[in-house]
């Protein structure tokens, strides 16, 4: 597929004044990365008309993970692939690190009072926010009250669990780990209970594959965010979210402009409009479920909290001390528990 980024880079190379058109069209276009899944089908779906109706912007996405945005963009060398990052805490950390974002300005985003205190910095915007604790079929097993019910019965036979890959895998088995003993930086607790139930487990497997492992009924518990729990509810999934006794964990989902950026104009436009209420709002419904941020939109009901305000009590994590050890855990991991 040509992309827009193909017709610049070609334009350069041949400095050609003939392809003046496609520069042209360049200027109402903004290239962004996004999520496969889920948030690719809602920012195809939502977020693209939306930005041509408003800006007249064509909004080009590229599906890539986080770490992957973050390895394109250092092997580009100051020439990003897309002009917009979507991340979470650890990859954000990182690319901050690495000098890949543009300083912000918020005084270009209209929508920036309409967000919760934080959520606006020098790096990025908050656009959503996600909300992990544990997830039970209720025809199944009881609702367990918190991280150390997932180790016995009726709850171990019937546990899915993941790894470090993913935020929600990570901050959940830091959780865990902090219930026997452990902290932020030492999870070996979590990984030496684990291995006790082991055997007993009913499913280990990646991060996008536990959805469809609970709606199957390979498992019956696991850690995820509210928002899978509602997709699959909205699937017919007999599902449930539980807040654990130790609290709920949160984290914010951030966009960032890339550092030299062939559109930065237009990548403010497409940061607005998805902080702005329209399409924070439609975000929220079904089948995307997100959690909106903007306080101008109600929270839906399936959600642990009645107002954003509440997030401020929730658990939230330092990346810059787990981003050094996270790699290890990750292969620490899979070597022990994969099955």
């Amino acid at each position: 597929m040509i992309t827009r980024r193909h017709l610049l880079a070609g334009a350069t190379a041949l400095g050609g004044a003939s392809l003046l058109p496609s520069i042209a069209y360049a200027k109402g276009s903004v290239a962004a990365a996004i999520y496969p899944g889920t948030w690719e089908e809602a920012f195809r779906a939502i977020v693209a008309p939306a930005l041509k109706k408003k800006d007249s912007i064509d909004l080009e996405l590229q599906p890539l993970f986080a770490v992957d945005q973050v390895a394109k963009a250092k092997a580009a060398r100051g020439a990003p692939p897309f002009d917009a990052f979507v991340l979470d805490p650890g990859p954000r950390i990182t690319a901050i690190e690495g000098g890949l974002f543009e300083k912000l300005d918020a005084k270009k985003l209209t929508n920036a009072s309409k967000l919760p205190a934080g959520l606006v910095d020098e790096w990025g915007v908050g656009v959503n926010a996600q909300v992990v604790g544990i997830a039970y079929n209720p025809k199944k097993v009881p609702a367990p009250k918190g991280w150390k019910d997932l180790f016995s019965d009726p709850w171990v036979s019937r546990l899915g669990i993941t790894g470090f890959q993913t935020t929600f895998g990570t901050v959940s088995l830091i959780e865990i780990a902090k219930v026997f003993g452990g902290s932020e930086t030492n999870i070996e607790p979590a990984l030496a209970e684990l291995k006790k139930v082991l055997p007993k487990i009913a499913a280990v497997g990646q991060p996008a594959a536990m959805p469809g492992l609970f709606q199957q009924g390979q498992c019956d518990v696991i850690y995820t965010n509210t928002q899978t729990v509602a997709t699959l509810k909205g699937r017919g999934v007999d599902i449930e979210f539980v807040k654990p006794e130790t609290g709920a964990i949160t984290f914010l989902t951030t966009l960032h402009i890339a550092k030299g950026a062939a559109d930065a104009d237009n990548a403010y436009k497409y940061i607005d409009l998805v902080a702005g209420k329209e399409v924070q709002e439609a975000l929220t419904k079904p089948p995307y479920n997100f959690v909106p941020v903007n306080k101008d939109v109600p929270l839906p009901d399936y959600l642990p909290m009645k107002s954003l305000d509440e997030m401020s009590s929730f658990i939230r994590h330092d990346w810059a001390k787990i981003n050094p050890l996270r790699a290890g855990w990750i292969e620490k991991f899979n070597k022990e528990m994969a099955k």
